[in-house]
């Protein structure tokens, strides 16, 4: 991470300290970089994939067989 810092000139109001690290921040690039990183999610592993799909297919197994035996009502299958 790229540290940006900005000193105060004598008798310079608080509002172009704000203005000029809002243009040093803007040009040095980084809002981008956090911006496209902010939302992106890990690929998930062959083996997490696999035991998602194996927890899927003991519950349709478990609610069809509760659908046969009549404790469960049929639009939970579809």
């Amino acid at each position: 991470m790229i540290n940006i810092e900005i000193k105060a000139n004598q008798n310079e109001n608080p509002l172009n300290i704000i203005r000029r690290f809002t243009k040093k921040v803007q040009g040095s690039g980084i809002l981008p970089k956090v911006r496209s990183t902010r939302y992106s999610t890990r690929v998930q592993s062959h083996y997490k994939i696999k035991k998602q799909a194996l927890k899927v297919l003991d519950r349709r197994a478990e609610v069809s067989r509760l659908i046969k035996l009549g404790k469960a009502p049929d639009r939970l299958m579809k």
